[in-house]
């Protein structure tokens, strides 16, 4: 996982749905913004994306590097390569985001009443199944909590009893999402022109526009 301040790693991409292939450390030179959002996210389009495309307005004459990606965590017969093929070519929406978007009135015959215009991948998602589902369990809540060691027995085993029981039950892994150890969608990852990580938010309004004058001033 890489932390802020830490180099950056390329992001583990299935297709390019739009723009040409191209990865973070094929682009060192120039800062580079990710947007990390699901088709079925109503607050990704609502507020995620729509905040990119503010700042991708206001530093458009940048060197500024806008890439959008979108992964699956959840709901993986909809947030899939298919219906994101639909939202960049047509501005289809589905789901939770068609309903919520729809009773606010924010589309246009069911489709999105603005496009993504920056390059979009789709994340690199496959069927999870480990080998050694205690391994995997142990790894994954000393992420959350790193004196997990240190522990009572009694407690140790109450969380791993809870987390054996989510991952058997998970059907497949975002490779881009975990390995930066997202925590939602909508997230933002905000590198420098040497390809270090200077930013990971999850969620919006977190005053990006600042930190990308910031960077954009190193």
């Amino acid at each position: 996982m890489p932390l802020v301040d830490s180099p950056a790693i390329d992001l583990d991409v299935k297709e390019w749905v739009s723009g040409p292939p191209t990865n973070i450390s094929d682009e060192l030179g120039r800062p580079i913004l990710v947007e990390v959002f699901q088709v079925n996210c109503p607050g990704c389009f609502t507020h995620g994306i729509p905040e990119i495309l503010k700042i991708r307005d206001k530093f458009i004459g940048s060197p500024l590097l806008i890439f959008g990606l979108a992964t699956a965590f959840e709901d993986f017969h909809l947030n899939n390569l298919e219906n994101l093929k639909k939202l960049i070519v047509s501005g289809e929406v589905v789901g939770e985001t068609l309903k919520i978007l729809s009773a606010n009135g924010l589309l246009n015959n069911n489709r999105l009443n603005y496009s993504i215009p920056f390059p979009v991948a789709f994340d690199n998602v496959v069927p999870y199944h480990p080998s050694d589902y205690l391994s995997e369990a142990r790894e994954f809540v000393k992420k959350d909590f790193p004196q997990f060691d240190s522990f009572p027995t009694k407690n140790q085993k109450l969380i791993l009893d809870q987390c054996m029981t989510y991952l058997k039950q998970k059907k497949f892994a975002a490779k881009t999402f975990e390995a930066y150890d997202l925590k939602g969608t909508p997230s933002t990852l905000l590198i420098d022109s040497k390809g270090i990580l200077r930013g990971k938010w999850f969620g919006s309004g977190y005053g990006l526009e600042k930190e990308v004058e910031k960077l954009l001033s190193l």
